[in-house]
Parts: structure tokens; C-alpha cells; sequence
């Protein structure tokens, strides 16, 4: 099985005067295709900070990310991004959907920034949007629709370009249990239809029950957490 993400001795440290704040501490971790694996660990952890370091979105203090076998440390700043735009999607707590945008216009953005045309785009977002089933909802502004409803949208739009990997921190954090199930369905749908590979962050315990492969992140390190 291959392994489309994977580092080496991921160190992350700030200083601030003579004191160094150690976040992570050589870390070594690879994610496979078709894999879904979990992280737990308190709040301030470094869980996040991981999961940036992995996307390219900031840069370790020694160590290096594999994205697909290349070195990030050998990529300009434009090849991650577009490494991220066709490759990576992302899901937070948060949904971050742009507010002067209709709901198929922000499903449609990434598609738009891979240069596909406008009408080519909004096809393959509204057709996104029917598997959350919210195609009845797409002239919909994000204020106009409930917090579980722009969380799917947000799935939506990961979702558009069929990446390989979607990396997802607290993807459920904010939503009630109904909607939360529907999320964690989503998820399982999508790994098992377009084989891809999922890396989440979660405080959820419903979410945890479910997914094969734990890791917890504690002191700067990552544990096996089904080996513990």
C-alpha cells in the first residue's frame, strides 16, 4: 500500500528570548492510500500545528513532509499549493465558507482556481452537492442555512476536485449528534467510493468508536494509540 503523506523526524520549536518552546519533537508518521486514521490528544497538544506542518500551510523546524513521495522541502511554494488545490482537501471545525458567495459558488472555487470554466465548475459542484444533499439549497447564501448544512457544504467543497487525501480537524466539533452522524457517514461514503484517505483531528468519542486507526498526540510525540 502506498503512502501518499509521510515525515521524518517532524520537529516544530518557537523561541521566545532564551526559552524554546518545544511543540513537536521528531515525529515520524506515514498516512496510505485508502487509510483513515484518527488523533486524539488534549487541547494545546500540538494536533493542529501537525496537521499544518503535513499540508505545507507551515513550515517545521527541521525534519521533512512527503507529499506523494516528493520532499516538500524540494517544492516551491507554488507546486504545494497546487499540490493542495488537486490533491488535498480540507475540513475545520469551522466551515470558513465566503459569505458573499452562494452555496454553489463556494463549492465551485477550488475547481475555478484549478482553471476548469464556470460552467464546468458549477456542474461538478452542484452534482457535489446533491451526495450532501443540498442541491435543492445552492442559491442559498451561508447565513441562510443551518451550522450542520454549511458544515456539508464544506464537505462539498473538500470534496470537489476528488483528492486523495482530505485532512480534517474536528470536523464534527461544532455540530449537534444528528448532524455529526451525517458527517461521519460522509466520510466512510467517500473513502469507500473515490478510495480517499482521510487524517483526522477529533474530540469526538463517536467519531473515535468508528475509526480503525487511532494515534495520540501527547508531549510533542505521536503514539500508536490501538498499541497502548
Amino acid at each position: 500500500m502506498n503512502n501518499i503523506i509521510k515525515c521524518i523526524k517532524l520537529t516544530k520549536f518557537y523561541k521566545d528570548g532564551d526559552l524554546t518552546i518545544n511543540i513537536l519533537k521528531e515525529i515520524s508518521f506515514q498516512l496510505n492510500n485508502k487509510e483513515i486514521v484518527a488523533i486524539i490528544g488534549k487541547s494545546g497538544s500540538g494536533k493542529s500545528t501537525f496537521l499544518h506542518l503535513l499540508a505545507g500551510l507551515d513550515a517545521a523546524s527541521s525534519g521533512d513532509v512527503f507529499l506523494n513521495g516528493i520532499s516538500i522541502n524540494s517544492m516551491s511554494s507554488n507546486k504545494i499549493a497546487q499540490f493542495r488545490n488537486k490533491q488535498l482537501g480540507f475540513i475545520y471545525q469551522f466551515h470558513y465558507l465566503m459569505l458573499e458567495f452562494n452555496i454553489l459558488e463556494n463549492v465551485a472555487i477550488p475547481l475555478l482556481i484549478s482553471n476548469k470554466s464556470k460552467s464546468e465548475s458549477e456542474e461538478i459542484a452542484y452534482q457535489m452537492l446533491k451526495k450532501v444533499k443540498l442541491e435543492k439549497k445552492i442559491n442559498k447564501y451561508p447565513s441562510e442555512i443551518s451550522g450542520g448544512e454549511r458544515q456539508r457544504v464544506a464537505i462539498a467543497r473538500a470534496f470537489v476536485n476528488k483528492p486523495s487525501l482530505i485532512i480534517a480537524d474536528e470536523p464534527t466539533g461544532n455540530l449537534d449528534q444528528y448532524n455529526a452522524n451525517i458527517i461521519l457517514n460522509l466520510i466512510f461514503e467517500f473513502n469507500s467510493s473515490y478510495d480517499t484517505s482521510f487524517l483526522i483531528v477529533t474530540h469526538d468519542v463517536n467519531l473515535i468508536k468508528k475509526i480503525p486507526v487511532l494515534f495520540e498526540m501527547k508531549n510533542g510525540q505521536l503514539y500508536n494509540y490501538n498499541n497502548q
